[in-house]
């Protein structure tokens, strides 16, 4: 599994407001799903909003962060994204009661 954390700097946004505006984008990640998106979270907080995303892939999370993507995020929200990426090997997934490892059953 890959991770991609994007923040946007800007406001906080109530939670009326902010639930709103996922649930208008959520059809555009929902499709995703057949280009390699497993989950999208929301963030809304002090430090401005922004996602968490679970790619299955590097390569699936590089594809949809382009150029294009970043101008579109610019004008949707006034400020240029950061996307940081990061390698997941383990995760401690609560919910199941299991420690997932990469490439183990």
């Amino acid at each position: 599994m890959f991770v991609a954390i994007v923040q946007i700097p800007m406001s906080k946004r109530p939670r009326d407001a902010a639930v709103a505006a996922a649930r208008k984008s959520a059809p555009t990640y929902t499709a995703l799903g057949a280009k390699g998106l497993l989950k999208k979270y929301y963030l809304n907080g002090d430090a401005g909003g922004g996602g968490v995303y679970l790619w299955e892939s590097e390569a699936a999370a590089r594809a949809w962060y382009t150029a294009e993507w970043e101008a579109r995020m610019a004008e949707a929200f006034g400020a240029k994204p950061t996307v940081t990426y990061y390698d997941n090997h383990v995760v401690v997934d609560n919910e199941a009661g299991k420690v997932r490892v990469e490439g183990e059953s």
